[in-house]
């Protein structure tokens, strides 16, 4: 019999959890250890699930909040981390300082948010408990955390004050997490972070309580979210919602008099803001983004360098962008050196840089745009134009796109036409955001059917599926095969676009973004196949079977139904819960069908 299945659950392995915010019992001791937290007996706190440790909730949404200050000797120093026992390689501490303040170029007075996105240490230890990876799955995929990266989310204040020697007072607040929820956590700062700077850190240590008592961040639920007197109502996407659609609009007709805040979107930026100044050219930077080509925005401001990266990022949606980016970069990143060198090709990457400095350094990088500042809502600025990059000298150039790209698909001149005569009749920002996005959508999805279709073929079919064999693997992805079907089933069934559309598929199946994609996929459909092949013993006669084989094949069965129960649960396999029960049920009758001894044996086995 050649049933598969891992030898056992390793050391960071967790099974699934009942409960969404259940913590897995037995490591309350470690935590406690690990972060020299207390478990409240006496104190049970409103939204906080049974049994979990102090800190467990603020852990769910973030890994920590600083405060960034300038000193005259040190130059930026991160003043307070808070929860105290939150950890922070010396590493991460410097990127933090010098990512949470613009830089001196910028002139930024008053209030200033943005967004920054730094690797995370290699020494540091992955988390314990497993509750995050449990909300994970349910996530769209863009949506899902990186486990190597943190995202920052900044609101820095920079006003005069005569009582400092530097004349000015300059802090940041700053919130770390895993979960690139931007809208989100810059709504957090806007109701938290004028009045921090007031109130200081007992006001901090308040609103910090507050998020400990948020319910898990369960997507597809709708969470009420009370923060320092506000409560915000939000919902986060899951992975089975129709692309394009804002559930929480549809859940808020009713009046809800104790809400304060309600939030359609929990990660999505003013994408015309953003696209307003190149929109002549959205098309196109759509095709660099899709193909993982390096590119540079320069702007005045980490306001408007990290916007426009996000909302790059962003227009490939319901794709994942699988390369690296950086909504705001600066010299003293810990991989400035890896990202500027000339001695070898421009990595797959995003930038967001606004120190001229870069303007020389990075000018060798193939696509750069460089934008102005960006305009308020309803004002719309002068159209750039695409320029030669040999133009591009200093951060002083005018704005434009410089590079020598040519696209492969001819330009859409209906889309241009709306967003125009949207700006004449001065449509709203957010209208203008609606349309360019549904046309980013449809432009994504034309492109990706037919690679979904073609890679759907490659699935086994149901009946060559046996229970006493491992499960059969999938065809090979054969580009030339693929491209063969585009023919009759490619995009020009669902898109009106005209152009090489052959020459962007050829130049995409080489691109990060393909890997990224094809591996994910791959991966749905191994598990799918390895739930088919559960499904497939579970309707199998199995104490027939034992009557014909030896004791030694009957362990050996039950030994692999064990860990083929172990693996549904721990790479969360799309099974149906009956089908479990059911193999349990089989796994049961055939050790009560084994002499006593035997029963106690594998009664003990390990299985969660």
């Amino acid at each position: 019999m050649a049933l598969r299945g891992p030898a056992g659950l390793g050391p960071g392995s967790c099974g699934p959890l009942d409960e969404a915010v259940a913590a897995a019992e037995g490591r309350e001791a470690l935590a406690l250890v690990a972060t020299g937290a207390t478990l409240e007996d006496d104190e049970e706190d409103e939204g906080r699930g049974p049994g979990l440790l102090r800190w467990d909730g603020f852990s769910a949404w973030l890994h920590c909040v600083c405060v960034v200050g300038f000193d005259l000797e040190l130059g930026q120093a991160v003043e307070v981390i808070y929860p105290q026992h939150s950890k922070l390689t010396d590493k991460e501490k410097t990127n933090i300082c010098y990512l949470s303040f613009p830089d001196s170029n910028s002139g930024c007075l008053g209030d200033t948010q943005f967004c920054f996105r730094f690797r995370q240490s290699s020494g540091r230890k992955v988390s314990l408990h497993c509750l995050l990876d449990q909300f994970d799955k349910d996530l769209p995929v863009y949506l899902k955390k990186d486990p190597a990266y943190f995202y920052g989310y900044v609101y820095f204040r920079q006003v005069r004050d005569k009582t400092l020697k530097r004349g000015y007072f300059q802090k940041s607040l700053v919130l770390i997490s895993k979960l690139p929820y931007i809208h989100f956590f810059h709504t957090v700062l806007k109701q938290i972070a004028p009045e921090y700077f007031e109130k200081n850190e007992p006001y901090l240590e308040a609103a910090c309580n507050d998020v400990d008592r948020w319910p898990a961040p369960v997507p597809g639920k709708t969470l009420h979210l009370p923060i320092m007197g506000v409560v915000m109502k939000v919902r986060i996407p899951t992975c089975y919602d129709k692309p394009g659609t804002t559930q929480i609009v549809q859940l808020t007709q009713q009046v809800d008099s104790h809400i304060s805040v309600i939030l359609p979107t929990v990660h999505e930026v003013d994408l015309f803001r953003c696209f307003c100044p190149v929109f002549l050219h959205s098309q196109m930077l759509w095709e660099l983004v899709l193909l993982g080509e390096p590119i540079v925005v320069m702007a005045p401001s980490p306001s408007e360098s990290s916007e426009t990266v996000l909302a790059l990022v962003n227009c490939i949606s319901p794709l994942k962008y699988f390369s690296d980016f950086r909504p705001y970069f600066t010299i003293h990143d810990s991989e400035f050196k890896e990202y500027t060198t000339r001695t070898q090709a421009p990595p797959s990457v995003i930038l967001g840089v606004t120190n001229p400095f870069f303007a020389k350094t990075l000018q060798h990088w193939p696509h750069i745009i460089r934008i102005g500042d960006l305009k308020p809502a309803g004002e719309i600025p002068k159209q750039v134009k695409v320029k030669k990059l040999k133009n591009l000298k200093t951060l002083d150039s005018k704005p434009g796109v410089y590079t020598s790209y040519k696209p492969y698909l001819n330009r859409d001149e209906e889309i241009i036409k709306q967003l125009q005569k949207g700006v004449q009749q001065k449509r709203p920002s957010e209208a203008q955001s609606v349309i360019l996005r549904r046309y980013f959508l449809e432009l994504t999805q034309s492109f990706i059917i037919p690679l979904e279709r073609y890679v759907a073929s490659l699935m086994p079919l149901q009946k060559s599926i046996s229970p006493w064999k491992s499960p059969p693997q999938l065809r090979q992805f054969l580009p030339e095969e693929f491209m063969k079907t585009l023919e009759k089933t490619g995009p020009q069934l669902t898109s009106r676009i005209k152009g090489d559309w052959i020459g962007l598929y050829r130049h995409f199946l080489k691109s990060p973004n393909f890997d990224g994609w094809f591996k994910t996929r791959r991966k749905e459909m191994t598990q799918k196949l390895e739930a088919l092949h559960l499904e497939a013993l579970c309707e199998e006669d199995l104490l027939l079977w034992i009557q014909k084989h030896t004791e030694v094949e009957i362990v050996d069965l039950v030994l692999k139904l064990k860990n083929k129960l172990l693996q549904a649960d721990r790479e969360h396999l799309p099974v149906k819960p009956d089908t479990m029960e059911k193999l349990r049920t089989h796994i049961d009758a055939i050790i009560l069908a084994l002499p006593e001894d035997l029963q106690g044996i594998l009664l003990k086995t390990g299985m969660t």
